[in-house]
């Protein structure tokens, strides 16, 4: 299935190079959305999330002339993803973090539900995620950015050197590099909780 809409989505990227623009907004639906959630957890608002998710799709649609369907279509998209998310970070190094609980100015709750039944086992997997999000978004650039692929995105070490423009044993080393972080940081944030 995935090889299949990879083919899919090169087929309909040729089309547009070759001036057929509208199917364009058919990849704009397809992974709008999919942009939009990986843009977010990188730099933690909702509202820049949307915009740089826009930038990059007006990005991959000025650039369409020069596309070569050598590497799957999301490779090149979160390739432009992340260095837009990179650039926008650079740019406000005092970053302005939306809550995590709530709802998103669609209505849509920022955090997926917890199915089990207790109270108190929700709060305490919410403060799991919440700890785990800020842990994340403490990790320098390069090193978020492969978390978030791997983890959040189910993108592969080949699909996440594409994107980054660097060779999969880096990106292994990034993210034993990150874990090692995370574990650290989480351990931490863990026992502080537990002197409170």
């Amino acid at each position: 299935m995935a090889t299949t809409t990879a083919y899919s989505d090169m087929f309909l990227m040729v089309q547009v190079r070759e001036g057929n623009s509208a199917v364009f907004d058919i990849l704009v639906q397809r992974y709008r959305r999919d942009l939009v959630g990986y843009l977010y957890r990188m730099v933690q608002n909702h509202a820049v999330a949307e915009d740089l998710a826009q930038e990059t799709f007006l990005r991959a649609y000025r650039s369409r002339a020069g596309y070569q369907p050598t590497a799957k279509l999301t490779s090149w998209l979160y390739s432009i993803a992340t260095r837009l998310a990179w650039n926008w970070s650079r740019d406000n190094r005092v970053r302005q973090h939306e809550p995590l609980e709530g709802t998103i100015e669609d209505g849509r709750p920022r955090q997926f539900a917890d199915s089990r039944p207790t109270v108190e086992s929700a709060l305490m997997r919410a403060d799991r995620v919440r700890a785990v999000r800020l842990a994340i978004a403490e990790l320098p650039e390069r090193q978020r950015s492969v978390v978030v692929m791997h983890r959040y995105h189910d993108m592969s070490y080949e699909e996440i050197a594409a994107a980054l423009d660097c060779s999969p044993q880096a990106v292994k080393s990034l993210l034993f590099r990150a874990h090692s972080a995370l574990r650290e940081k989480l351990a931490r944030s863990m026992a502080v909780d537990a002197c409170q």
